[in-house]
């Protein structure tokens, strides 16, 4: 009966040193995606979707050129859902909510 017990223990202690590793790296490779993202966003290469407020790639989002200003969203449901707004004018939004100024516009000086 004791042999039981001991590997018992000796099984369970195993796993807590395992565990512990895993929530570790798990624990640090957030704080790189965190610390990634942080940069991402301020370098502009990461905007908020102006529907939903997640944070999406300029590279891969879904687009809509309102004038001068290019949206961008996370899905075509929130795509869908802010064209739906500007037609109805039932919602306005701020200037720099998820919108940047289209890059291949030149203006004058």
């Amino acid at each position: 009966m004791i042999k039981w017990i001991i590997i018992a223990l000796a099984a369970y202690v195993l796993y807590r040193l395992f565990a512990n590793d895993i929530l570790k790296k798990r624990k640090k490779d957030e704080k790189i995606d965190k610390k990634e993202m942080e940069r991402k966003i301020a370098a502009g290469e990461m905007v908020k979707d102006p529907v939903c407020g997640a944070y999406v790639s300029v590279d891969d989002s879904i687009t809509v050129r309102d004038g001068e200003r290019l949206y961008h969203f996370c899905s075509y449901d929130c795509r869908e859902k802010f064209l739906k707004s500007l037609s109805d004018g039932s919602r306005v939004l701020p200037e720099d909510a998820g919108a940047k100024p289209a890059a291949d516009e030149k203006k004058d000086q």
